[in-house]
């Protein structure tokens, strides 16, 4: 038995999963664990999450986000117990409907299910914001586009084109600058159909479940649209896309002409630093599975690239980039 298994079982000891069945979830890009335990008896199931603070996780952003969109009356886990110092949540299981499965059942369900997601984004353009959370903003979001360039471009040509990506983090910088207006809100940076559970017996916006929202920030409100819209794992057909984009303007009172112009800007600073992240983790850790949502990825952003107000960096994004041919992408590949 290993040392984290002990200490998991101190935390569920004295709970009603104190005997229960433990079997493996399916973990995301993180060190993060998951489990759901289903009691015995009873059949009621809750999920441990495990995250070793020695990997660089912590839960407490978690519970205090939990905390924070349950108070909104959103359907954010319960926290059932916690062991914050050495990494372990035992969380309400919001069960296996996340929307991804549910639309490839029923086809049908995209749009609905797309406009609960889009109005929780909109119930956040007034809520309040939680305490202490950064604030990301351009000057942070045109840096961290930087990781495409020394992890997406090094790993196929060798040579991360450190003079391409000064001057595209300046220009961008500038665009982000021009395009970020408006109020910030709450964004939940990995909102999509993987990330979100339906729960039809719920009613209004707490049918639809969030999950992984550790990693919130404050920031422009079309981004954690770009980020349910541009989907790399399932294609959003266009016209749903235009719908909810549509659908929160008019919802939200926000400008047309400056939404729709950030929307683009901030879907190129997303899909950037996806590139990188997952050559990062094929190259350093040997995920080699994200390899196959590069052209996914690529597609989304050579589209938001055709917007006009993407034209002072489109050019040098288009020289510098390799595109994620098999043979480019397997120079990702560490094996």
């Amino acid at each position: 038995m290993t040392e984290r298994t002990i200490l998991a079982r101190a935390l569920i000891a004295g709970t009603p999963w104190d005997d229960a069945v433990h079997m493996p979830l399916a973990g995301d890009a993180s060190a993060r664990r998951y489990e759901r335990l289903t009691d015995r008896k009873t059949g009621r199931t809750a999920v441990l999450m495990d995250a070793p603070p020695e990997h660089g996780e912590t839960v407490r952003g978690f519970v205090e986000l939990a905390h924070h969109l349950r108070s909104l009356g959103l359907s954010a886990p319960e926290i059932l117990a916690e062991d914050t110092e050495n990494g372990f949540l035992l969380l309400e299981d919001l069960g296996d409907d996340l929307f991804a499965r549910v639309i490839e059942r029923q086809p049908d369900t995209e749009r609905p299910l797309y406009e609960a997601a889009t109005d929780l984004l909109v119930s956040l353009r007034d809520a309040p914001l939680p305490a202490g959370l950064e604030s990301y903003g351009p000057t942070s979001m045109a840096e961290k586009t930087g990781i495409a360039f020394e992890h997406y471009v090094a790993g196929m040509i060798g040579d991360p084109r450190p003079g391409a990506m000064a001057r595209f983090v300046e220009r961008f910088e500038n665009l982000l600058f021009e395009t970020m207006q408006g109020p910030e809100v709450l964004i939940l940076r990995d909102y999509h159909a993987e990330n979100l559970i339906w729960l039809p017996e719920r009613s209004g916006l707490a049918r639809v479940g969030l999950l992984d929202f550790q990693d919130a920030v404050i920031g422009h409100p079309a981004y954690d649209l770009v980020s349910l819209l541009q989907d790399i794992r399932r294609d959003v057909s266009i016209a749903t896309e235009m719908h909810m984009i549509g659908r929160f303007i008019e919802a939200t009172g926000a400008n047309d002409h400056e939404f729709r112009t950030a929307y683009p800007v901030l879907g190129v600073q997303r899909n950037l630093r996806i590139l990188g992240v997952f050559a990062r983790l094929s190259r350093e850790m040997g995920k080699t599975r994200y390899l196959a949502l590069m052209p996914a990825v690529w597609a989304h952003l050579m589209r938001d690239l055709e917007h006009p107000a993407l034209a002072g960096v489109a050019d040098l994004l288009r020289e510098t980039l390799p595109p994620p041919t098999p043979e480019n992408l397997n120079r990702l590949n560490p094996k």
